[in-house]
């Protein structure tokens, strides 16, 4: 997705001179284009995050729009603070690009994991949070939010993916529904949707029919879509690379209960703190159990023990 994000942002850039790329001394094989092409608008802040949210509040004080490119934990929870008492105090057009999704960069350790990125960024007012699920929704999530006001984080997944059932379909406020199956509801945001669509097709090969709802924009929230599907299943269960807490099992989970809805939620993510472990994004999901194998096992469990 990183690399549809940087061609996204040549056309916004190429047609906008307030559009500007700003780096803590990341994205070496992807940025170079950009900077090639538009060298007065970049900047390599170096390898200091709270320099860049200050710098890029400064900016879009002054009438840019900045892009602020970094791994995840760089880009969300070193300069929080900065986040808080600039973007969102202000309400500043500065667009947050957290690269790696979830544990992307599982071989780089529990440094580099983001984990915790939504829960914290759901806590600002005004945050616009999108996580796209694919290349083609993060190409249409970049063209649509162009002329946002205030601040946007996007959840980008450093690989490539595509997901033809979306289409790139994307809208602020809005989810995307995949299937009419009506034994479970499973809701999943970002890349871990794959896994979520190979989980669904195991379960229909067992007589267990899903719908899937993708949350793409985590914040303004899909109140409507969720509501219409939560009032219309006895079991749903959110998938998300995320810790259980703050995410978008916390997002359901309120939006459940503010209506009172009788739906049974099971919450899949990471619930411990990993600190011990590295690898490949598969294995680290594997054990955490967000594999699609995982996925349709607990789904199936949480049918069994209801019938």
């Amino acid at each position: 997705m990183r690399k549809v994000f940087i061609q996204s942002l040549l056309k916004l850039a190429s047609t906008d001179e307030r559009v500007m790329l700003l780096t803590g001394d990341l994205g070496y094989l992807v940025l170079e284009e950009f900077i090639e092409r538009f060298p007065k608008q970049f900047l390599n802040v170096g390898a200091a995050e709270q320099n860049m949210l200050g710098l890029a509040t400064g900016l879009a004080e002054s009438g840019f729009i900045p892009y602020v490119y970094s791994i995840t934990p760089f880009a969300v929870l070193r300069p929080f603070e900065f986040i808080r008492n600039g973007p969102v105090h202000h309400k500043l057009p500065v667009r947050i690009v957290g690269v790696g999704q979830g544990v992307e960069y599982g071989f780089n350790g529990y440094s580099h994991f983001g984990l915790e990125d939504v829960g914290v960024l759901r806590t600002q007012p005004g945050m616009t949070i999108i996580a796209p699920a694919d290349d083609a929704q993060t190409k249409t999530a970049i063209e649509k939010t162009q002329h946002i006001r205030g601040p946007i984080y996007f959840r980008l997944s450093k690989d490539s993916q595509e997901i033809p059932e979306l289409a790139g379909g994307f809208e602020i406020g809005s989810a995307q529904q995949i299937g009419n199956g009506t034994d479970a509801l499973l809701i999943s945001s970002g890349a871990i949707t794959r896994e979520v669509l190979t989980a669904m097709q195991t379960l229909d090969q067992q007589g267990i029919s899903s719908t899937v709802l993708v949350i793409s924009c985590i914040a303004p929230p899909p109140v409507k879509d969720l509501l219409r599907l939560l009032a219309t299943f006895r079991f749903a269960f959110t998938v998300e690379s995320h810790y259980i807490i703050g995410g978008i099992g916390s997002l359901v989970a309120e939006t459940a209960a503010s209506r009172g809805l009788n739906v049974h939620c099971t919450y899949l993510g990471f619930d411990s703190i990993l600190s011990d472990t590295l690898g490949g994004a598969g294995y680290i999901q594997e054990r955490g159990g967000l594999s699609a194998a995982k996925i349709a096992e607990a789904v199936q469990k949480v049918l069994e023990k209801n019938e």
